[in-house]
């Protein structure tokens, strides 16, 4: 029986989809409407969507975003209040859910007003979101997705708004990782390719530190173009790509072109299928590392360890002659 037979319909690559909740926030505007926030976050990423815990303790020093810790089936989490990130003024009684989430090795739990549904949607119908929503939103959105009565459900950047709030743990990054841990084997021109600028920064940050030159990109599209333009620049100087580009780090969740098919096509491409990918993503799942080898990614890292993305990259970026 062929792997994509019994894989579900969902851990399709190539099928560049992905499942969502959809979950509403409303705020009471100054006249006394009440405006619909339709947002989104993916599956993969959420535990459970459950009532607010009633026991929750506030922890000092916290950021006022973050209502405190409560337990929540036998682990302490960390409990961020939405609508305050957001600064918008609350119906009475609201904020009754939370959806408990696990990424970037953490567990978080966020206070939510309603979940609807579970969508599934294709990664191509994301959009870019128009300034003003972004600007409304301090940019952390990574897409727009037009749903039924010409209606938009906004993707939040979960990994910004816990760095905007300090949550995010970044192991290693500010320490000097000594040379005894990593076996280094050189200097490397690595592309990465993540849709939220903050997770780019960091690695590019990581990077840079081991004396690498790092590419950006923001979704598989633009990885793609990037490299097709290596494509060329090679042909026309008669070298290879990995004379170029020595190594890809790519992010899963990206609009346009998840990194999965990216991964897949650049893996199934003649010349391209060279370079070695490294899958980093927030999502730690089984079902994640499952699709990272069914594109034959070389190797699959949590973000963000800085000590485990050095090692990977040492082990497979392509050793230059």
């Amino acid at each position: 029986m062929a792997k994509k037979d019994f894989l579900p319909k969902i851990l399709e690559t190539g099928a560049n989809e992905l499942e969502i909740i959809d979950f509403r926030m409303y705020e009471v505007l100054d006249n006394g409407d009440i405006y619909e926030w339709i947002l989104g976050v993916n599956v993969a990423k959420v535990r459970e969507v459950t009532k607010k815990p009633d026991n929750i303790v506030k922890s000092p020093g916290s950021p006022p975003e973050v209502e405190g810790i409560a337990k929540i089936r036998g682990e302490i989490v960390p409990i961020v209040n939405l609508a305050k990130w957001m600064k918008i003024k609350e119906p009475e009684g609201a904020g009754k859910y939370i959806i408990v989430m696990e990424f970037l090795r953490e567990i978080v739990g966020v206070v939510v007003h309603e979940a609807k549904r579970i969508r599934r949607i294709k990664w191509a119908d994301i959009k870019k979101p128009p300034p003003s929503i972004e600007e409304r939103l301090g940019g952390k959105i990574v897409g727009v997705i037009e749903i039924e009565e010409g209606k938009l459900l906004l993707l939040l950047d979960f990994e910004g708004i816990l760095d905007e709030l300090g949550m995010i743990k970044i192991f290693g990054v500010d320490e000097d990782i000594q040379d005894e841990e990593i076996e280094r084997k050189g200097h490397f021109t690595i592309l990465i390719l993540d849709d939220s600028p903050v997770a780019r920064k960091i690695i590019r940050q990581i990077l840079e530190k081991d004396g690498h030159t790092v590419l950006e990109a923001s979704s598989g599209l633009e990885g793609l173009d990037i490299l097709n333009n290596y494509l060329q620049k090679a042909a026309q100087e008669g070298k290879n790509i990995t004379d170029y580009i020595q190594l890809i780090v790519s992010d899963i969740e990206m609009p346009g072109m998840d990194g999965l098919t990216f991964t897949k096509k650049v893996k199934e491409h003649p010349e391209l299928g060279r370079i070695p990918v490294i899958i980093n993503t927030s999502l730690s799942d089984k079902a994640t590392v499952d699709k990272a080898k069914f594109v034959h990614a070389d190797a699959h890292l949590v973000k963000f360890d800085a000590p485990d993305l050095l090692k990977l990259v040492h082990k497979y970026a392509i050793k230059k002659q």
